[in-house]
């Protein structure tokens, strides 16, 4: 089955932050931000062994416990597994990503992309977010920014193993779909040219956004469409720093980064568009982009989302951002005709 065919909407909801992402957030906070996605509608939820370890999967099945399995869809990640065993959480080496979950919980994490593992990772999975199956499964982080120049080891291992283990239960009707999970094209390309690997789409954070698409744009969106593999786009405010934040790609944000921006954001209150709806309708405007999942650990900032999602935003915003050279001249944008 196809991702855009199990996708019950436009935008869901990326549950990393709930992993303690950056910060320390309070199980209440943590639980009524689920609570307030789900009363806003949404019904995709995004989560990986890999936030907090094992936390935000935790957080998220206990509130979605509550609700019927049939009216929502979850997608979760293999390729680490989270042992009963503490480590030291700032000795971990987790690439570009730094420390983002060092307010996560202790536990041990291991990367392993085989066939065993992948199973064992889909059990542990289903027990911490009490659910009996799994909509969609993501192969995580298989790329260049986590594992630098070992990647295509690691992405041959997960060949041999996650793949065939997915496809397998894919075909057995275990699991609905499965793709790639990851913050880089490139892993993505390769996979789409291997032959004996059925992929259903794809999960790519970051690389379809305001701030950062030409790559995919050139060669991955429309290889995409050819084959018929959704993307669902991850990350749409590039993490934070086009909403407010400070940090991107997981790290604090460069003076060029921000110079960037605040440029957009200039031509943004020219026009009274919100960073939000800029970021949000921009990476949905590309037809290979079956949904969106912004990522909130507050209540308040769903109904942002949601907004942001809805609002009108002029033609003329577009024109100009393009005239800046603030986006690619080819990339879709977002009609007005709402």
């Amino acid at each position: 089955m196809k991702i855009k065919d199990i996708l019950p909407g436009k935008i869901g909801f990326g549950t990393a932050p709930l992993g303690n992402m950056f910060r320390n957030i309070p199980e209440e906070e943590a639980f009524a931000t689920v609570e307030e996605a789900w009363n806003q509608g949404i019904r995709y939820f995004d989560t990986a062994p890999f936030y907090g370890a094992g936390l935000s999967e935790i957080r998220l099945g206990h509130v979605l416990a509550q609700y019927p399995r049939n009216e929502f869809v979850i997608s979760t990640k293999v390729g680490r597994i989270i042992l009963d065993e503490v480590e030291d959480v700032n000795a971990r080496d987790l690439g570009e990503k730094g420390e983002i979950f060092k307010y996560g919980r202790p536990n041990k994490i291991v990367n392993d992309y085989s066939g065993d593992a992948t199973l064992r990772s889909i059990d542990d999975s289903l027990k911490r977010l009490q659910t009996d199956h799994l909509d969609i499964v993501w192969v995580h982080d298989v790329a260049q920014d986590f594992y630098g120049d070992e990647w295509l080891s690691m992405f041959e291992s997960a060949r041999k193993g996650a793949f065939r283990v997915l496809d397998k239960l894919r075909d057995e009707g275990v699991i609905k779909a499965w793709g790639l999970g990851v913050n880089r094209v490139e892993p993505i390309e390769i996979i789409m040219a291997l032959e004996n690997t059925h992929p259903d789409g794809f999960l790519l954070a970051g690389r379809y956004s305001l701030l950062d698409h030409d790559r995919a744009l050139q060669r991955l969106m429309p290889e995409a469409l050819r084959q018929g593999l959704s993307i669902v786009a991850g990350g749409p405010y590039s993490s934070g720093v086009l909403v407010g934040g400070t940090h991107f790609e997981y790290a604090p944000a460069t003076p060029e980064m921000l110079n960037k921006v605040a440029k957009i954001k200039a031509i943004a209150d020219e026009y009274g568009v919100s960073m939000k709806s800029a970021g949000l309708q921009f990476s949905l405007a590309n037809p290979a982009v079956a949904a969106a999942i912004p990522g909130s650990s507050k209540p308040g900032r769903i109904a942002e989302d949601i907004e942001a999602l809805n609002a009108t935003i002029p033609t003329e915003f577009w024109q100009q951002l393009r005239a800046h050279n603030l986006i690619n001249a080819s990339a879709p944008v977002p009609s007005n005709n709402k």
